[in-house]
C-alpha cells in the first residue's frame, strides 16, 4: 500500500516525537494496542501525528501504572468521546485502589526494614538480626509476605 500524504514518520522518528523505544512501538503494534502503520513502497513503516499523539497516550497511561488491558479500554473510551466518562472513571478508580494498595505494602516492608536494621548490632554474622529475619519469617513483626509477592510465595 502506499503512503497516504501525512504519514511523513518513520519508527525512529515516532521513538523520538514520543520518548518511546522503537522494540516498544513494534510491541503496541503486534498486541493491537497501537494500530499498524500504512506502508511505503519499500514496506518501511510510516506514521502520522494521531499515531504519535496514541503513542504519547500510552505512554503516559504507562508512566502512570496503568496495566495493558487497562490502557486498551481507555483507549476505546477515548474513541468515542461523545460518550459518558463513567467507564473511564471506574477504570481509574480501580487502579487508583490497587496503587493504594501497593503502598500499604511498601510502608509495610519499609517499616520492618527499618527494625531489622536498627536491631543489628553490627557484631558478627551469627548474631546478625537481618539474616536471622530473613532466614525465618517468624521472626518478622509485619505479615507482608503474601502480599509483596502478589499472593504468591516466591
Amino acid at each position: 500500500m502506499t503512503v497516504p500524504l501525512g504519514f511523513d514518520l518513520t519508527i525512529g522518528d515516532l521513538a523520538k516525537r514520543t520518548g518511546v523505544k522503537v522494540q516498544t512501538i513494534r510491541y503496541y503494534e503486534t498486541i493491537g494496542l497501537l494500530p499498524a502503520p500504512d506502508r511505503t513502497e519499500g514496506n518501511q513503516r510510516r506514521y502520522n501525528d494521531r499515531a504519535a499523539g496514541t503513542l504519547r497516550f500510552i505512554r503516559h497511561a504507562r508512566d502512570l501504572g496503568f496495566e495493558i488491558d487497562q490502557i486498551r479500554g481507555l483507549l476505546s473510551l477515548a474513541a468515542h468521546p461523545d460518550q459518558p466518562c463513567a467507564d473511564a472513571d471506574a477504570i481509574a478508580r480501580h487502579h487508583l485502589k490497587q496503587v493504594e494498595q501497593r503502598i500499604a505494602i511498601l510502608q509495610s516492608l519499609r517499616g520492618e526494614l527499618k527494625r531489622m536494621v536498627r536491631q543489628c548490632s553490627g557484631g558478627r554474622v551469627a548474631t546478625c538480626r537481618v539474616i536471622e529475619v530473613l532466614a525465618d519469617h517468624a521472626h518478622c513483626q509485619t505479615e507482608h509476605r503474601r502480599a509483596a509477592s502478589g499472593g504468591l510465595d516466591r
